[in-house]
């Protein structure tokens, strides 16, 4: 098996794209070599805990409206073409997203890493739910089969926070800079949302050197 970590935040758009390329080569190759680990990245360090209305970040973002019409409108037309559904106009705030990085740390120690991850961006991006709330990541938990009483009482308290925040800080002092950042066996960093035909072939060269 070969280890795929993947360094990413669920509030990044790019990040849920590249998701969904990668797990359709996945599906096309249900023999896959890949152990996936996902991992903590915020996009915005620096967000207050309750986050912030999304208009005014996305204009303080990137330099006021037209700006931020530009640079958003590039990524929907992306997810289009790759087929990937956003609901950009459900999104009404931008959340920390610290607790639900906990909540993907957490979901790792039952198993249910990627399950988590999928909920997040699908609620995060097509159904515009306020993913730093905590009794939406509790409800997000239970649907995976994650005693949400207990994450509820993780968030009361500091656990692992440090954790998690020592290995956000060790990625970016390796040169992580952007997400998602794709890991192929602790060697070959891939950065970018990149086309599920790049990851049947890595997958393909992968089984091709096993057989050598």
């Amino acid at each position: 098996m070969v280890k795929l970590d993947i360094i990413s935040d669920p509030i990044c758009p790019w990040c849920f794209i590249g998701k969904t390329l990668l797990d359709r080569a996945l599906e096309a190759r249900p023999d896959h070599p890949f152990v996936i680990e996902w991992h903590p990245f915020q996009l915005n360090p620096d967000m207050p805990v309750e986050g912030m209305e999304r208009r005014a970040y996305l204009e303080a973002k990137f330099g006021g409206a037209e700006g931020a019409d530009k640079t958003y409108g590039a990524i929907a037309d992306h997810a289009k073409e790759a087929g990937v559904e956003i609901d950009f106009d459900a999104i009404t705030r931008t959340p920390n997203t610290f607790n639900a990085h906990r909540l993907i740390h957490w979901a790792q120690l039952e198993g249910r890493q990627t399950a988590v991850v999928s909920r997040l961006f699908k609620a995060y991006f097509q159904e515009g739910r306020d993913i730093g709330n905590a009794d939406v990541l509790a409800d997000i938990a239970d649907g995976v089969g994650i005693d949400a009483s207990v994450v509820l009482r993780l968030f009361d308290s500091d656990a692992d926070r440090d954790t998690l925040t020592d290995r956000e800080t060790q990625f970016r002092k390796m040169g992580v800079t952007s997400v998602p950042t794709f890991i192929v066996a602790s060697q070959h960093a891939v950065p970018g949302a990149q086309p599920t035909e790049l990851w049947l072939q890595v997958m393909d060269d992968i089984a091709a050197q096993a057989r050598e």
